[in-house]
């Protein structure tokens, strides 16, 4: 099995897979008689049918025992879902590129710092939400609509990964 190397998480790594959701290095202006600063469009939701809503929710993770072996990761071909932290703190990302399948050679690890969600492109495999803390909370935006818009694909064992954090 390969052992995924944990990367920071930054706007230009992260660009094939989706987008990070951060103030910092964000184009803003002003807003609210000049009392708010207003970081445009971070994201943009993606839904794929005309009658897709974009929906908010918040999810209670818990945390899984590492080192972790990556079984299986999942995608949404009807629409984005993005991920944004509510307690501030870091998590971790694995994500693969689109494709049929996802190539467990291409598959990446990151790890956010606490500040950054993710938005995860339309079909973009990636894995459940992977909380580093005991329990945490996310905002969540993603598609409700027609049609199935889970796909999960379960690895060979010969193509396992492991994630072992050392942060």
């Amino acid at each position: 099995m390969r052992t995924l190397i944990i990367e920071p998480l930054t706007k230009e790594a992260f660009a094939p897979f989706g987008d990070v959701i951060e103030t910092d290095g964000s184009a803003h202006f002003m807003i609210n008689n000049g009392s708010t600063q207003r970081f445009h469009r971070l994201a943009e939701v993606q839904t794929a049918q005309p009658d897709d809503k974009a929906i908010i929710s918040i999810f209670r993770a818990e945390a899984l025992e590492m080192p972790l072996t990556v079984r299986m990761l999942e995608r949404h071909p009807q629409g984005s879902q993005a991920f944004v932290p509510l307690l501030g703190n870091p998590f971790l990302v694995v994500v693969a590129p689109l494709g049929d399948a996802p190539d467990s050679e291409l598959t990446r690890a990151f790890i956010s710092n606490g500040r950054q969600g993710v938005n995860y492109h339309r079909g973009v495999w990636h894995h459940p939400v992977l909380t580093i803390e005991k329990r945490d909370d996310f905002l969540v935006v993603d598609r409700s609509g027609s049609g199935n818009n889970c796909d999960e694909h379960f690895f060979e064992e010969d193509q396992m990964l492991v994630l072992d954090p050392h942060f």
